[in-house]
């Protein structure tokens, strides 16, 4: 007899190797399941925060280089990592595909399960209705018609009814499961109008000083950004004009200084040789023009000056925007004249609308224009032949350049318009000649905007309908039990069993006028 600590126990076999046919089919059914789409959509959600916290090239380069500058060491992290452009980087495009194909996988097979069980016939009555979470029974002298009356009941409950020997069988609350397929139908339409208007749209923004054109070709955006499949051909070819621009500020109380009201009145062509017409902007306002839409986007001030060099020679003259830094307007700029003999001249400073002098130095303390200043410091150095690279006209390069002073201190001034300040050493001078206005202006194109808006409000109502739709089947069975007529009303409710029990009620009562008696489940 063999002992059993002498047997040898064969090991399990391993399981079957799935191969790669196996390994794909498992990995589709893992991408298409509800789980992983919720996943995937709290992921593009996640995504797009860093798109409202951090700043974004396609819309203010300027603070994208600011941050930059700011940060040496986390920039340049976010920038490898596209956190500047966060709609166009790789790991957002690749959560933006999954889910897009994960919605149709899941989608697909459902709606083909749902068709199918749209034709079914309600269900035959189970064995033992009494043990449904809904039952009552009744007892009736005569059975008569009893069953053609629950048809009629249960019908004008909007219950699909199907009959069956001695029972019927009802169901209703279709609509939840279509509730649910519209749903993720919306979601695939919102990302397919999303995803067209990338390929085919474009943005772009461009301050223009007032009294100043624009016409509709890419040299003339300060920043654009096009869809992937964008071609400079598929700009319309309009043109406008900033004729004036109007603003009104809040004068007093806690809102002082709060915009409450600037538009702007341009002149616009849809073509070269159309006829003029006029559009009065306003915020949430935009100028439709041949698919494209113009917004006013905001404004600020652009002081005149004229700049002549040490030779007297007009080295610079005209409006130069300067960039807003407060909620008073009290704005940055710079002006350049790098055609200035016998050296370059540089200034850079602050336009102030309503200046004022207090322990701070100069500063704005209103953003209408009662009291403007310019208050700038002057650099100069030699000239420097071109190199051809673009340069910001919002920042002044000062590693080749010195700044002018007088008796000891740096060169710094104030003027106000009209006044001129002669520059030391007979290098020139600058004068404030007056100021003018400027408005930023966006033109964008995004034909998928209707589509994406769509599948929103498709998504709101299937939502509304998988929420509010519940789906019910009920039973009416008729039975003899030592001989009397038995009647059988039962239901089930696939959802919240909320108005089970007062429908059933209902439906029995509607059995039984006479209600000689009654057992409910308890």
């Amino acid at each position: 007899m063999t002992d059993v600590k002498d047997r040898v126990t064969a090991p399990p076999e391993p399981p079957p190797a799935l191969g790669f046919v196996g390994w794909l089919r498992w990995t589709w059914r893992q991408l298409t399941s509800m789980k992983t789409a919720l996943v995937l959509l709290f992921l593009l959600a996640l995504g797009a925060v860093p798109g409202s916290l951090i700043p974004q090239t396609p819309i203010d380069p300027i603070k994208v280089a600011d941050f930059l500058e700011a940060n040496p060491k986390l920039g340049p992290l976010y920038d490898k990592l596209g956190l500047f452009d966060v709609y166009k980087s790789a790991w957002f495009s690749a959560i933006y595909l999954l889910l897009f194909i994960s919605l149709i996988g899941c989608v697909v097979p459902r709606l083909g399960v749902y068709l199918t069980a749209l034709r079914a016939r309600p269900p035959k009555p189970p064995r033992n209705l009494n043990r449904l979470a809904g039952y009552q029974s009744f007892t009736v002298d005569e059975p008569g018609d009893v069953l053609a009356v629950a048809t009629r009941e249960l019908r004008k409950r909007r219950f699909r009814v199907q009959a069956y020997d001695g029972a019927v069988g009802a169901e209703r609350g279709y609509l939840r499961e279509a509730g649910n397929l519209l749903f993720h139908f919306s979601l695939i339409l919102a990302l397919i109008g999303v995803a067209w208007g990338s390929l085919f749209g474009y943005r772009g923004t461009v301050l223009v000083v007032v009294g100043n054109g624009f016409s509709n070709s890419l040299a003339q955006y300060d920043d654009f950004v096009p869809g992937r499949v964008f071609s400079e051909d598929d700009l319309p070819p309009f043109s406008l004009t900033v004729k004036d621009f109007t603003v009104k500020f809040q004068a007093d109380g806690p809102q002082r200084g709060a915009a409450r009201e600037f538009n702007a009145q341009l002149a616009y062509q849809e073509t070269p040789d159309a006829a003029e017409k006029s559009y009065d902007l306003k915020v949430n306002h935009p100028l439709k023009l041949d698919g494209s839409s113009v917004y006013l986007l905001g404004h600020g001030y652009a002081p005149k000056v004229t700049v002549k060099d040490g030779n007297g020679q007009v080295a610079f003259s005209g409006p130069a925007p300067f960039l807003p830094q407060d909620g008073n307007f009290s704005s940055f700029g710079v002006i350049k004249a790098p055609d200035a003999r016998p050296a370059q001249l540089g200034f850079e400073g602050f336009f102030l609308p309503t200046a004022v002098i207090d322990q701070r130095g100069p500063v704005s303390v209103f953003p209408d224009d009662l009291n403007p200043q310019l208050v700038m410091t002057a650099y100069y150095g030699r000239p420097q032949p071109e190199t051809g690279k673009p340069e910001s006209v919002y920042q002044l390069d000062k590693t080749k350049l010195t700044q002018f002073e007088k008796d000891g201190d740096k060169l710094r001034f104030q003027m106000a318009p009209g006044q001129t300040t002669v520059l030391p050493d007979k290098m020139g001078s600058i004068t404030f000649d007056g100021y003018s206005r400027w408005v930023k202006l966006q033109v964008s194109h995004t034909p998928g905007t209707d589509l994406a808006l769509a599948g929103i409000l498709l998504a709101i109502l299937g939502l509304m309908g998988s929420l509010f739709v519940h789906p019910r089947r009920t039973w009416v069975r008729v039975r003899t039990e030592d001989g009397r007529t038995v009647v059988e009303v039962a239901g089930l409710d696939r959802g919240p069993e909320r108005g089970l029990g007062d429908e059933l009620q209902a439906i029995s009562k509607a059995l039984q006028p006479d209600r000689s008696s009654t057992q409910e489940k308890p």
